[in-house]
């Protein structure tokens, strides 16, 4: 069957590799404990579940593309909360299918090759789904390195804006786990008014934090051109519920509003209700934060016991770990998964992730005491 060449192109989504190697190594007999994806395993608090099952009734019909008013006013008052920060519920916000789908269709949106605006800028190594979203909507795809000795930020004086449609930045990051100052996100905000780009920020990971709450894109002092992307899945350990929404001006969600019933991808009105729920309360979150604290301070410390360097990671649910030369980052991989430990390899998630790989703290606490003895004994 003929099928489109970018789908040939892209080859196999890293995760997938990654699952291909677990499965392989548990039926060698090898007990796994994987850190590879990061998909919390915490359990979903029970007044989000019981939301959930109260707006299940007898018939449910198509959701609106819009969301439900009182889901809006429900991540407006969050917003208002976590970051000082005033949205018109009904015209800066729309409730999205998780952030991934949002994140992935946004360039079909925002890219006119016809004027010349073409390019989307990525960081790397780096969550692959906006480059991929690019390169399905006809852009080219530019990368930034996030080098340690920039501090994990991208260098925006290498970049050539003219042909710039979308400069994507994700902090807290995955996988380096740093943090951007609002500085740098108010340099680059003023660059996208400068040069007519859309800065978009993915901050699937804002409310896992370590040492002090990380910033939003939305706090920049104009956020005429920000798109900031959010999600439940990590804040709320709802990865299964797929809720979340985009915060832009008005111009941008309108577009959102018109392209957003061709593709049908509003949560379920039952999922909306529970949502509502989650972004209400904070306490969930905060014994989440002190559940990834716990399985970080025991990585930690196995890690570092033995003369690993584990670098940035003050947020996010992920240690980036230097893996000591000569050794590369895939070899290390298959190494540690021999003794049953799944780690994704840097160079899954771009050429610049050689040299690291990454622990996804989403094992229970358990397996995580399991894994910290293990690794004590291989490394």
């Amino acid at each position: 069957m003929p099928v489109s060449p970018l789908i040939a192109a892209q080859g196999t989504y890293p995760f997938v590799r990654i699952d291909q190697a677990k499965r392989a190594a548990a039926a060698r007999g090898v007990e796994v404990i994987d850190f590879g994806q990061g998909d919390p395993r915490e359990p979903t608090d029970p007044m989000i579940r019981q939301a959930l099952a109260d707006g299940v009734r007898e018939r449910m019909g198509y959701p609106a593309a819009v969301g439900l008013p009182e889901l809006r006013e429900a991540i407006a008052g969050w917003v208002e909360r976590r970051f000082g920060v005033t949205l018109d519920p009904d015209s800066e916000l729309i409730p999205t299918y998780g952030s991934k789908e949002a994140i992935f269709g946004f360039a079909q949106v925002a890219v006119d090759r016809g004027t010349g605006k073409d390019v989307v800028v990525v960081t790397e190594p780096g969550y692959p789904v906006p480059a991929r979203g690019a390169q399905f909507a006809g852009a080219e795809v530019v990368g930034l390195p996030l080098l340690e000795a920039n501090a994990f930020l991208p260098d925006l004086a290498a970049v050539e804006w003219e042909r710039v449609a979308l400069l994507w930045l994700n902090y807290p990051n995955n996988p380096t786990g740093a943090t951007a100052p609002l500085a740098f996100l108010e340099h680059a905000a003023g660059l996208a008014r400068e040069h007519d780009f859309l800065l978009c920020s993915d901050e699937a990971y804002s409310e896992v934090w370590f040492t002090e709450p990380p910033h939003s894109a939305l706090e920049v002092a104009d956020r005429s051109n920000v798109v900031v992307f959010q999600t439940l899945s990590k804040r709320s350990a709802m990865t299964g519920y797929r809720s979340g929404f985009v915060a832009a001006s008005p111009a941008v969600i309108a577009a959102l509003r018109q392209f957003r019933p061709t593709v049908g991808t509003a949560p379920q009105e039952f999922v909306q209700r529970a949502s509502i729920v989650a972004w209400g309360d904070e306490a969930h979150v905060e014994r989440g934060r002190r559940a990834f604290g716990r399985k970080r301070e025991l990585l930690l410390g196995a890690l570092r016991s033995r003369g690993w360097r584990v670098a940035a990671s003050e947020a996010t649910m992920f240690l980036w770990v230097e893996v000591p030369p000569p050794e590369s980052a895939e070899a290390c991989a298959t190494r540690l998964l021999e003794h049953g430990i799944v780690v994704t390899p840097g160079t899954f998630l771009g050429v610049h992730g050689e040299g690291f790989v990454r622990f996804a703290l989403v094992p229970t606490l358990e397996e995580c005491e399991r894994a910290a003895a293990i690794l004590g004994d291989v490394l």
